[in-house]
């Protein structure tokens, strides 16, 4: 799911983005984790138990499960290509949700989605 020009501006303005090259893990699963991000640029793979179950593009976003009650990563996400990513803690997501509601609602698709396609796939 592509998200909204305004969920993916919030983003674009964070300071510092993370880059990645191809194949570096940007998490792993079951890691603890503090951190959303958002694809500034370059694609993503995401996987369960070694397999890859999704890719993912410029403007979007994944990791959101942390942030939303879960405890640990439930998958890794590993750099396909060149990526530059950004990325919100609690508390930026927290301000993000109170400055753009719709902030909030795109997320909360973007990772209901992603979790219904990966239970089908378990």
């Amino acid at each position: 799911m592509l998200i909204s020009l305004s969920t993916i501006t919030i983003f674009q303005g964070q300071p510092n983005p993370k880059v990645f090259a191809p194949g570096e893990i940007i998490f792993a699963e079951e890691q603890p984790g503090d951190s959303m991000y958002g694809i500034l640029e370059g694609e993503v793979e995401i996987l369960v138990n070694g397999k890859i179950v999704e890719t993912i593009k410029t403007d979007e976003v994944f990791g959101t499960g942390i942030l939303v009650g879960k405890k640990k990563r439930t998958y890794t996400a590993i750099a396909k290509t060149d990526c530059k990513l950004a990325f919100l803690n609690e508390q930026g997501f927290l301000f993000a949700v109170q400055e753009t509601p719709m902030f909030a609602i795109q997320v909360m698709k973007s990772y209901t989605e992603r979790l219904s396609r990966l239970q089908h796939l378990v």
